[in-house]
């Protein structure tokens, strides 16, 4: 049986010497450091602890803030968390920056139109913020902006609001806002400048709200109150138009010569005639008989083309 052992004992490989584990690196200090986290970690001031990096030192600097650790607190965090690093001339130092950005005016407007709402505002009002502050908030973050409390004078208009700023990595933040709800109405605008007599076409126009105690009265509100119509006066871009400055396209122009058709019971005639005035499909113009030299009235039908009506 003893002989049966040798073989497999030759087999069996020889134990080596271990190989020493190679130096680890000391840790070295992250200069400057973006907080992408409401945390500060280990990680975000010492470079090389590997997993142990991740570990939680504390909450970061409020957005839009930076937190500056000198050379005795880092020595201080370094030895409670066992990071062999010491510092060589005293001045080191770890900037710790986190972004913000400013709370948008619609986000708080949103909010605001919300509550209002509840209190017989009508959605397209305008809101007027007096002094307003925006705090600064996580960039990436979703931001949630609770109406807290709410006051409203229906008669001016004043409001005056409560509000919490909520999001995620931040405290909760509260700010007093007050403003107006102002009234508005829409009105048609041109998009650019349009010459007096041209037609007007929908890409010419648009639709804005302005406020209530601004629109001048006669003012087109709608696209299809202007659109095909021709422009008596000139309009400057972001201007609003006057329903009295529209009217129909000239197909009818003053001194040209148009054929003009009788009407009588049981009788049509024609005959031509020279236009005394401009003028536009279905408007009225004086019309001169070429053959008789008689001024007579004329519905406009059409380009050159005009109707006169027996009188009732």
């Amino acid at each position: 049986m003893r002989a049966l052992f040798l073989p497999l004992a030759l087999a069996l490989p020889l134990a080596l010497p271990a190989a020493p584990a190679p130096a680890q690196a000391p840790p070295t200090l992250r200069p400057f450091v973006t907080l992408d986290e409401a945390v500060v970690r280990l990680e975000d001031l010492f470079e090389g602890l590997g997993p142990r990096g991740a570990t939680p030192l504390g909450p970061a600097p409020a957005p839009g803030q930076r937190l500056v650790v000198e050379a005795p607190q880092l020595l201080a965090i370094a030895r409670r968390n066992s990071v062999a690093w010491r510092p060589g001339g005293g001045a080191e130092r770890v900037v710790l920056d986190r972004p913000g950005r400013a709370l948008a005016r619609e986000e708080v407007e949103a909010a605001l139109r919300g509550a209002l709402r509840s209190q017989g505002v009508e959605e397209e009002t305008a809101l007027e913020l007096l002094a307003f502050h925006a705090p600064l908030v996580p960039p990436a973050a979703f931001i949630e902006v609770l109406v807290e409390q709410l006051s409203h004078e229906a008669a001016s208009g004043r409001f005056g609001a409560s509000l919490a700023v909520t999001a995620e990595g931040m405290a909760t933040q509260r700010l007093r806002v007050s403003g107006r709800a102002i009234a508005t109405q829409t009105v048609l605008v041109a998009q650019r400048r349009l010459a007096a007599g041209e037609v007007v076409g929908p890409q010419d126009v648009r639709v804005i709200r302005i406020p209530a105690s601004r629109l001048r009265p006669g003012s087109a509100e709608r696209p299809d109150q202007a659109v095909g119509q021709a422009l008596r006066r000139p309009v400057s871009p972001g201007q609003p138009l006057l329903l009295a400055q529209l009217g129909q396209p000239l197909v009818v122009e003053r001194g040209s010569m148009v054929t003009m058709q009788y009407e009588v019971p049981g009788l049509s005639v024609t005959a031509q005639g020279r236009a005394m005035e401009n003028g536009g499909r279905g408007s009225i113009v004086p019309v001169m008989n070429l053959g008789s030299r008689i001024v007579v009235e004329a519905r406009v039908t059409g380009p050159g083309r005009v109707r006169v009506e027996a009188a009732r």
